[in-house]
């Protein structure tokens, strides 16, 4: 039998610690990240053992007006989703999180469903029967992903999937470059002639990369990432994060571990022409955050800078680097399409995870706070 209780951020980062791969989103730093979110660590146990045979971290948010919580846990829980009986690990949870005012509960299996070669969304982008990723076969079906999501519905677990684009959490469908086994040379040969070509472009043109990872060395550095992004996103389109946000993140993940998130900034003579956040729990590592100047893009700063972090994503013997969301969209008139395009180039794959879900627990308040998000949006 498997019970839930509160751990310490101590026991919960052991327990990540002793996983080949996790996400960051499920690290105890995380719930520093976002303090408008109240944390916990949790736990599962088995009678008699004394080690957490699971790890989550659960953050909640308050519904307005009441003292109600949603309870959040982002690519999470850390459990065996290949047990052929989820509701004994999701349970107890759910029991837990009622017990702490939740009135719903929400996570993202980090369980893969689908997966698409480059070679394959490439032919589909030229396909002009095909707009969306679904409409193409997969290259590989996973059939544990596929149970879980069986097993979610027969639970009652509601999916929040979001059909075209990104979802309100996490991303459903993410670009990935598998890392295992391979060499840079492997890595490199993988991608197209036109991200080969920029690489030594930039390399050419006098670019160059610099990386920190230390706390004390972001300063002025973490500011200049800043200054670019925010430039970035008033040419882009987006709602920029504050500084404070930043300096929040990095204080956060790099007191947990000291490698754990990095900087990377990559100048031409002087001038800031990319940044990018890097950020790698045991041998998964993710491009988390970029930024690209409008000016110089003739250089290739952008390609530069995620060959840096793929080449130290390698030497820290990671299985995968992680190019983080994408839409499904196919659709060459999309303007998201240029997204994966730029992602695809890197040789790698699309992958699809089982997404996020919902399980209603006070299904008045649950309806309520729908409502209140369809309203937001």
């Amino acid at each position: 039998m498997l019970t839930v209780r509160e751990i310490s951020e101590t026991e919960h980062l052991a327990f990540v610690r002793a996983q080949r791969s996790a996400s960051f989103l499920q690290t105890p730093a995380w719930g520093r990240v976002k303090p408008e979110w109240r944390r916990q660590s949790i736990g599962w146990f088995r009678d008699g053992q004394d080690a957490p045979v699971g790890a989550a971290l659960v953050l909640y948010r308050q519904l307005p007006k009441v003292r109600r919580y949603l309870a959040y846990l982002p690519e999470g829980p850390l459990i065996d989703w290949a047990d052929e009986d989820l509701a004994a690990w999701l349970a107890p949870m759910a029991a837990h999180v009622r017990g702490r005012g939740a009135f719903g509960v929400r996570i993202g299996p980090p369980v893969v469903t689908r997966r698409w070669d480059a070679a394959t969304i490439k032919e589909g982008i030229a396909d002009d029967g095909v707009r969306r990723l679904g409409e193409l076969a997969p290259t590989d079906r996973d059939g544990a992903g596929a149970r879980v999501v069986s097993q979610l519905r027969e639970l009652g677990w509601r999916s929040q999937a979001v059909a075209g684009g990104f979802a309100a959490g996490q991303p459903q469908h993410v670009f990935q470059v598998p890392l295992a086994g391979r060499s840079e040379e492997d890595v490199l040969a993988g991608m197209n002639q036109q991200w080969r070509r920029n690489i030594k472009k930039a390399a050419k043109a006098g670019v160059e990369v610099s990386s920190t990872s230390s706390a004390e060395g972001f300063g002025a550095e973490l500011k200049a990432f800043h200054d670019l992004y925010v430039h970035t996103a008033e040419r882009d389109g987006f709602t920029p994060r504050p500084l404070a946000y930043f300096r929040t993140m990095v204080e956060a993940l790099s007191a947990e571990e000291p490698d754990r998130i990095t900087l990377h900034l990559a100048r031409h003579d002087g001038d800031l022409v990319a940044a990018t956040i890097a950020i790698r729990v045991g041998t998964h590592a993710w491009y988390s955050y970029g930024a690209s100047s409008t000016e110089k893009r003739e250089v290739r700063g952008s390609n530069a800078v995620q060959w840096a972090m793929m080449r130290a994503a390698i030497a820290a013997g990671a299985d995968v680097y992680d190019l983080r969301g994408i839409t499904e969209t196919l659709d060459p008139d999309d303007p998201h399409v240029g997204l994966i395009q730029f992602k695809v180039g890197t040789g790698g794959e699309a992958v699809e995870y089982a997404g996020e879900w919902d399980l209603p627990l006070n299904r008045p308040l649950y309806r309520a706070f729908d409502l209140y998000m369809k309203r937001r949006g």
